[in-house]
């Protein structure tokens, strides 16, 4: 079940992705000859207009075929004869798509779990700010004079006060209160609390904000990793592949699906930066040779370009086989 887990997941992404392309090029006007699920022979198919959509045999990705897109084509929609700016659309579209995914699980993970507020819904076991007299509805406005805005805030001064004791400010209906409290230690991990239990907040607009947020947040350590991968600081055999993508969704399972929903965003976000990398046969070298072809003119022609690619196609494959042999034996030799 977990390799089927697997596989939906990473379909579901690969669909997104391609998806994007196919709206793209249906929306500069460029034809689209067929749009598919999985690789491999047909097992079903339908066409309407002039695209054929199907369903392939094996479940392990996906493509949209447009006219003219890796060879030379008469036909007036085909991408070849589209102007820079819709190629360029066309291109990063699929990346985009999968970015916008990231966001929207993230945000819905949000949603779902709900956002703490500064306004106190109750309190634990142990409880110094009950016992000094906040009650339930109270908002909490300062910690030792200086003003909340958020339960991080809240968490955060708490914690780092020095002293055994604290004075919280609160508005309760209207009326601008303190009190002064004993810190209490959280069982297990020896933190300082003072035992409240934020109201949860479930405001779409927010979930949609900290969703970006998280995402950005994601996106600028992808990105430092790349990096450190290419000056060598991090190790190639820190990679993953299939084998270890579907362990983790194994892992994710177990614990619950708000697990397996934050490892698709980060596969999907994973799969917006990668695929922008301006290597041949992603979509980043696609694009790098877009902008190249139009300052040359005819000096690279598509025959060159496909090679290239192909190339390209052929390193990834290399580094695959690379990181799936590492995978055997990280998770199935040990």
């Amino acid at each position: 079940m977990t390799i089927v887990y697997a596989l939906i997941m990473f379909c579901i992404l690969v669909l997104v992705h391609e998806g994007g392309h196919f709206i793209a090029a249906k929306a500069v006007g460029v034809k689209v000859n067929e749009f598919a699920v999985g690789m491999g022979p047909v097992l079903l198919k339908k066409i309407k207009g002039e695209t054929q959509y199907s369903v392939r045999l094996f479940p392990i990705g996906g493509f949209c075929a447009m006219e003219g897109e890796d060879d030379e084509s008469e036909d007036e929609r085909a991408f070849g004869k589209r102007p820079i700016w819709a190629k360029a659309i066309i291109i990063v579209a699929g990346s985009f798509m999968n970015l916008i995914l990231a966001i929207v699980v993230l945000a819905c993970i949000v949603f779902y779990i709900g956002m703490p507020t500064t306004t106190v819904n109750g309190f634990s076991d142990v409880s110094p700010a009950r016992e000094a007299g906040l009650l339930s509805g109270d908002k909490i406005v300062s910690i030792e004079q200086h003003q909340v805005k958020s339960w991080n805030d809240i968490t955060d001064a708490i914690s780092k006060e020095k002293g055994e004791k604290i004075t919280i400010g609160i508005d309760r209906n209207g009326k601008d209160l303190s009190f002064s409290m004993d810190l209490a230690k959280e069982e297990g991990t020896g933190r300082k609390i003072v035992g409240i239990l934020p109201e949860v907040s479930r405001n779409p607009f927010t979930a949609l904000e900290k969703g970006a947020e998280s995402t950005w947040i994601m996106t600028v350590k992808m990105v430092e990793v790349i990096g450190q991968l290419v000056t060598g600081e991090v190790s190639t055999k820190e990679l993953t592949g299939p084998i270890g993508i579907t362990v983790a969704v194994s892992d994710s399972v177990r614990y619950g699906f708000i697990y397996v929903a934050n490892l698709a965003a980060l596969i999907s976000l994973n799969l917006a930066i990668v695929n922008m990398l301006p290597f041949p046969a992603l979509d980043g070298g696609r694009l790098v040779f877009l902008f190249i072809r139009k300052i040359t003119g005819r000096a690279i022609t598509d025959d060159i370009e496909a090679k290239v690619h192909f190339v390209g196609i052929m390193l990834l494959f290399a580094l695959m086989i690379y990181v799936t042999w590492q995978d055997i034996g990280r998770f199935i030799l040990n």
